[in-house]
């Protein structure tokens, strides 16, 4: 297979990838700053001169940031080779709804799945109504972003009324969403097609569980139950791959808090002593025959 791999050139998941292709898999990086169109007789889109439809495949691995018209253009341009019949992975849509922290909470919801209560708005006074709806104790996010940057927990009324004057001054929706206690830890699935893998993810010293706050991480063996909530989250989204986190409240209730379309599985592979990069280009692989089947 022929992948490229639109990343930072310093990229560590796309020198993962390379090292598990071996010879087995060309992979290419290129940078999504440089994708490129044109429409003459067919469409063209390439990045950094390549022509992106010669690959099997093209494994979106990042989403840099850019101004609006950036951000269109470059998903615009992968849903036009996709659908000139490129095997593009995630699918540019799903990206779109993943990143998007309302739409994916919308679908989430549309799809049955259990989730925070949430609330999203343009205006002070209707975000500190919602501050009172939601208990007094929320969850501020942006609306764009993941790994969980730029959450603040918010339980004091004044500092809710700074932190939302601030933002409605530069523009910003005010994402949030209530608090859910629980007891120091969430549930990282990775969601590889029909394939979920999971670990723990504990952090009793911050409120938050990422992994760059300090968590740690052990293997969890994933019931059931989980990997029917893993992969209703993703196909929620459209993501065939993805990252989904599950949080469990202290009164034993599951929430899914979010679904990232360019999960990491760095900490993954430790915790779990699995080849993840080895699987995600088989997954790839079979997807982008499977197409040219098709």
């Amino acid at each position: 297979m022929k992948l490229a791999v639109l990343a930072s050139p310093d990229s560590w998941y796309a020198a993962d990838l390379r090292r598990a292709a071996a010879a087995q898999h060309e992979v290419v990086t290129l940078p999504f700053s440089l994708v490129a169109a044109t429409l003459n007789e067919e469409l063209r889109v390439s990045s950094d001169g390549r022509n992106l439809a010669e690959f099997n495949a093209v494994l979106v691995r990042t989403m840099p940031p850019g101004s609006l018209e950036q951000v269109v253009f470059r998903m615009d341009a992968l849903t036009r080779l996709e659908a000139a019949g490129t095997c593009v992975l995630n699918p540019p849509r799903a990206i779109e709804a993943a990143v998007d922290k309302f739409l994916t909470s919308a679908k989430l919801q549309a799809a049955g799945l259990p989730t925070p209560r949430t609330a999203v708005c343009q205006d002070v006074d209707e975000a500190l109504a919602a501050f009172e709806r939601l208990g007094r104790v929320v969850v501020c996010k942006p609306l764009f972003g993941s790994e969980r940057r730029g959450l603040t927990r918010l339980i004091d009324v004044d500092l809710a009324v700074r932190a939302f004057k601030m933002l409605a001054q530069f523009g910003a929706v005010i994402y949030l969403q209530e608090f859910v206690q629980h007891e120091g830890f969430d549930l990282r699935l990775f969601v590889l097609g029909q394939r979920v893998f999971g670990m723990k993810r504990l952090n009793p010293n911050d409120w938050r569980t990422n992994v760059s706050r300090g968590a740690k991480t052990e293997p969890l063996e994933v019931t059931d139950a989980w990997r029917e909530l893993a992969r209703r989250a993703a196909d929620a989204v459209g993501a065939p791959i993805a990252g989904v986190d599950l949080l469990i409240g202290r009164d034993g209730r599951e929430h899914v808090l979010e679904v990232n379309a360019v999960p990491g599985w760095k900490a993954l592979a430790r915790t779990l002593q699995i080849d993840i990069a080895a699987l995600v280009l088989e997954f790839v692989a079979e997807r982008a025959s499977s197409r040219d089947l098709a």
